[in-house]
């Protein structure tokens, strides 16, 4: 009969009460019907020239099927007076791995939800969800090779969604914002 030598003990001690402790403890699978609703708020937000404007923000967050769809929608207020407004909607789909969505983009020839292809210059975009907050992510591709990375954390907070926003360049922050939207 072998025996364990003292000093291999308590890791095995600690190894043994870990794997207990998460069999009686199971991670809770994601859930998206927390964070189905409308949301609205705004933010300045600094340009690119260091001048900066105000961006109204709009999301929808929907339950589509066994999965989601999230729209969103930014509006820059120009000095002008003219408003500009970018719409973005994206159904997000369960992949195998819980807490992670594929994005539904467009349907192969059978019919079936595929991801964009980031090497044809389409954004390839998924989604998470980790405790209390709801990230998607969309990366682009150029045709030089560089990319950039979009994330939005969408965290809940009393009364809607503490949102942070980054945009990535070649590994850079080029851009944050950070705001509350509050649930309509």
């Amino acid at each position: 009969m072998k025996y364990l030598q003292p000093h291999m003990i308590l890791p095995r001690l600690w190894t043994a009460l870990a794997v207990m402790f998460l069999l009686a403890h199971p991670v809770k699978a994601a859930d998206i019907s927390q964070f189905v609703g409308s949301f609205t708020g705004s933010a300045m937000v600094e340009s690119s020239d260091g001048t900066s404007v105000l961006r109204d923000m709009n999301v929808k967050i929907s339950k589509v099927g066994n999965g989601f769809n999230v729209q969103w929608t930014s509006s820059t207020h120009k000095p002008d007076g003219r408003i500009k407004s970018k719409s973005t909607s994206v159904k997000f789909v369960p992949t195998d791995r819980s807490g992670i969505y594929a994005a539904a983009m467009k349907k192969n020839v059978f019919g079936h939800d595929v991801q964009h292809d980031p090497m044809k210059g389409e954004p390839f975009v998924w989604g998470r969800i980790v405790g209390d907050t709801l990230t998607v992510f969309s990366l682009y591709v150029d045709e030089a090779g560089s990319y950039e990375m979009q994330q939005y954390d969408r965290t809940l907070a009393e009364g809607g969604l503490q949102l942070r926003f980054s945009f990535l360049q070649n590994g850079g922050e080029h851009r944050s914002v950070s705001t509350f939207l509050k649930r309509h």
